[in-house]
């Protein structure tokens, strides 16, 4: 597959930069992959001279046009979408949401959507939340508030954002927002693509990677790379659209040993907690279909001692042998699955 990059994303970045492939973290697993955490260079490096590209504005210039979405009912312009904020595409796709939800609660809560969309389906710079039990979301939160869940790379900023708003939010909100991603079923949108090489890519203000113009590539090496399907999938918020991933070849094959066995004592299998269908159990989230940077992070995140509590506590043996390579396998296989049917 060929990732275009349109003229609209042109029109909203500065000049691109390409990206230099990080150094091998060997199996210390003392620095965090800076890939995984949507960043150039690993922590403690010396900064890097080359500007990163921010946005000069969300969205290209307004010409009148009407903008739809497949099957949607929604049609704006460009400076509508602007005016209006988050854009709710697909009323018809979810619950009605909570206030705190849609709105947020100015200026210490951002609305949900702004970054795990109005399905929780969220974008590779962040996490999906969609079908998480209402236990867990709520024990996530808490433990935000409390300090228990930090990143290993503090350049990360959407964990000190969710510290930010889980402390700024009632406990009610948080039960809101909980029975309001809860109750949305579980759909994989990733395309995953085992490859030696990648589309050579430049890491925009989100943290997202996203592919320079042309068709030059540069090799995958030991990472693994997401970014939108196309740059309007990222910029106008589609619910419905794919995360594409390209990942070491082999490692979906390497990964089903390690989640589905126990990788020659390396690990626990996943089954035994997460259940068969890798759907969760009970409290037990399901970590099939999620995004793959997320439980790459997640994983380093616990076994470095940045996130802890309950559910960290239950991860600790499973992940305290993983290499890096075995949490891009377990995250290559883990997207791969194909949960529920998108429109």
């Amino acid at each position: 597959m060929r990732i275009r990059v349109w003229r609209l994303a042109l029109a909203l970045f500065l000049a691109p930069a390409s990206f230099a492939i990080p150094p091998q973290q060997g199996k210390t697993n003392r620095v965090p992959p800076p890939w995984a955490y949507g960043l150039k260079t690993p922590l403690g490096s010396p900064p890097s001279d080359e500007p990163i590209p921010t946005p000069t504005d969300k969205l290209a210039v307004d010409d009148g046009r009407a903008i739809s979405l497949p099957g949607s009912p929604v049609s704006l312009t460009l400076t509508q979408m602007r005016n209006q904020g988050i854009l709710d595409w697909y009323p018809d796709d979810h619950p009605k949401m909570p206030e705190i939800v849609a709105q947020g609660r100015k200026p210490d809560v951002l609305a949900c959507p702004a970054c795990h969309y109005t399905n929780g389906k969220g974008d590779p710079a962040n996490a999906t939340i969609e079908a998480l039990p209402y236990d867990y979301f709520v024990q996530t939160m808490e433990d935000f508030r409390t300090g228990l869940r930090k990143s290993a790379d503090p350049r990360k900023s959407n964990t000190p954002n969710m510290i930010k708003y889980a402390k700024a939010m009632t406990d009610d909100e948080i039960k809101e927002s909980a029975k309001y991603y809860g109750a949305i079923p579980l759909i994989s949108r990733i395309e995953v693509i085992e490859s030696k090489t990648v589309p050579k890519t430049r890491l925009v203000a989100a943290g997202l990677y996203f592919p320079l113009p042309g068709n030059e590539t540069e090799p995958l090496g030991n990472r693994l790379i997401e970014m939108p399907e196309t740059p309007e999938a990222f910029i106008y918020k589609n619910p419905r659209s794919n995360a594409v991933v390209y990942v070491p070849v082999g490692s979906i094959k390497k990964g089903e040993r390690l989640v589905m066995d126990d990788g020659d004592g390396r690990t626990i299998a996943c089954i035994y907690c997460h259940g068969p269908d890798l759907l969760g159990l009970g409290r037990i989230p399901g970590i099939a279909g999620r995004l793959p940077g997320y439980v790459v992070r997640q994983l380093f995140d616990m076994q470095n001692g940045a996130r802890t509590g309950t559910w960290a506590d239950m991860m600790k043996p499973v992940v305290e042998k993983l290499t890096i390579d075995d949490m891009i396998t377990i995250a290559a296989y883990l997207c791969s699955r194909k949960i529920g049917d998108a429109q």
